[in-house]
């Protein structure tokens, strides 16, 4: 019989021995393989398992619409009537196969994906060509069914005053372009210029070749490549309308919106651009880390510098975030709660950023660069967003997302690099909005920040 310790230590080697069986295949799995059908460019990735994940994605964010409500107004269009298909068909044989279907937009794409087994792959590369090639915009009425839509979103979207400020944050940052809101702020503007007509032909420049990249995870490479130049051959070669946005630029101010509601306030500062970009800073994502806000354990403030800054505030939310963009990012710091308790921590979090700008400690600072790791390797592995961030760096930089490479970048980041960061957001205009009672909620110049 074996004795307790000897049991422990053959436990232990057997499960070392199993997670590193695990791991070994698993790194190579996350590679994009690169590749272009039919004028198309597209990536994959073969994955292990029964369920493969394919992604249309187009450059047909609201950065890009030449009016508003565009890419709300073509994402509600997604897997409606097609030449062939009613909408009806689409939703009884998707679901006969077992597949799901979901079209989200971002301010820079429009990703129509499904979620299929393997051996489907066929249907779903013919059902996205569809899509993007025969939807009958001409069969529904505008006023009667996308507009109501928009106007349900616009009041969600008032109603969270989180939500408005971050939109405000980024229209602070970019002013057009990327500074142009997701969800709608008004719907005067969509009632005026979404017609079937203008979508159409907004459908016909951002569904053009060189406007999509198709991506997927979890098929063979070469099966894909098969059927993309198999449905796909009638996609357009040349937008109708060139899609242009020139290259973002960093502008900074402050914005205070008087709420009822609720009490929200967003710090932003220039931050990274995706991995595929040219401005792709990894520090930013440290650093991101170092600030944190939410806990990754449970019931405790975690190591981060602003979870620690806000625990006279329990009851408030905080959290930062890089957000990334194919040619610009904003690090984002965001404030949820009471206008007392956001007031008293804004101040705290200023002092959190000159601190950094100075010393930071060893222990902390190798905790935020494991956890912007893991971060990193947790969101790439993720098939919705590795299917966005890679459709987006097909389509602008001719660049898949590597997530290994993203990994070494992180590993590459030093302490001088993030103070840099710092040193530079402080010495220039932040990105700071405010919403809720504006009679408590402090100024930019209050916290000592420039605006």
């Amino acid at each position: 019989m074996l004795s307790r310790s000897a049991f422990r230590q053959a436990t232990r080697q057997s499960w070392l021995q199993q997670r590193r069986g695990m791991a070994a295949p698993a790194s190579g799995s996350f590679q994009y393989q690169v590749g272009e059908a039919s004028g198309i460019k597209f990536a994959s990735r073969d994955t292990p398992g029964p369920i493969g994940t394919l992604g249309l994605v187009a450059q047909a964010g609201t950065r890009y619409e030449a009016f508003p409500g565009l890419a709300e107004g073509l994402n509600k269009y997604a897997f409606k009537n097609t030449d062939r298909r009613t909408t009806l068909r689409i939703q009884r044989e998707s679901e006969l196969l077992g597949g799901s279907l979901v079209s989200t937009h971002s301010r820079e794409n429009l990703v129509t994906g499904a979620k299929f087994f393997r051996d489907d792959l066929p249907y779903f590369v013919e059902l996205l060509a569809e899509v993007a090639t025969q939807t009958s915009y001409r069969n529904h009425v505008m006023q009667e069914e996308i507009v109501p839509l928009i106007a349900l979103d616009h009041k969600k979207f008032l109603a969270s005053t989180s939500a408005m400020a971050m939109s405000s944050a980024h229209a602070l940052a970019f002013h057009r372009g990327l500074g142009n809101p997701v969800k709608p702020s008004s719907t005067t503007p969509y009632v005026k210029y979404l017609t079937a007509d203008v979508l159409e032909e907004y459908a016909q420049t951002a569904y053009a070749k060189p406007s999509i990249a198709i991506v997927g995870n979890g098929v063979d490479h070469a099966e894909l490549s098969k059927w993309i130049n198999e449905f796909f051959s009638d996609a357009r070669k040349s937008p109708l309308q060139q899609l242009t946005s020139p290259q973002s630029k960093y502008y900074g101010g402050e914005e205070r919106i008087a709420h009822g509601s609720g009490n929200s306030m967003v710090i932003a500062f220039p931050g990274s651009s995706s991995p595929t970009g040219g401005f792709y800073k990894p520090e930013a994502a440290v650093l991101a880390a170092l600030l944190g806000g939410e806990s990754t354990i449970k019931w405790s403030p975690g190591f981060s510098l602003l979870g620690k800054a806000a625990q006279d505030a329990p009851s408030m939310h905080i959290a930062t975030k890089s957000n990334i963009y194919t040619d610009a990012g904003l690090l984002t710091i965001a404030m949820n709660g009471s206008a007392t308790d956001i007031r008293n921590t804004a101040s705290k979090v200023v002092e959190a950023l000159k601190g950094i700008a100075q010393n930071i400690s060893k222990e902390d600072f190798q905790k935020a660069k494991a956890l912007a790791k893991f971060k990193e390797l947790e969101y790439g592995s993720e098939p919705q967003a590795a299917l966005e961030l890679t459709g987006a760096g097909l389509v602008r930089d001719n660049k898949p997302y590597q997530i290994d490479e993203v990994a070494k970048s992180v590993d590459s980041v030093t302490e001088d690099k993030v103070k840099q960061l710092v040193k530079e957001a402080l010495e220039n205009r932040a990105s700071v909005s405010a919403v809720g009672d504006l009679y408590i909620l402090p100024f930019a110049e209050e916290i000592g920040l420039k605006v």
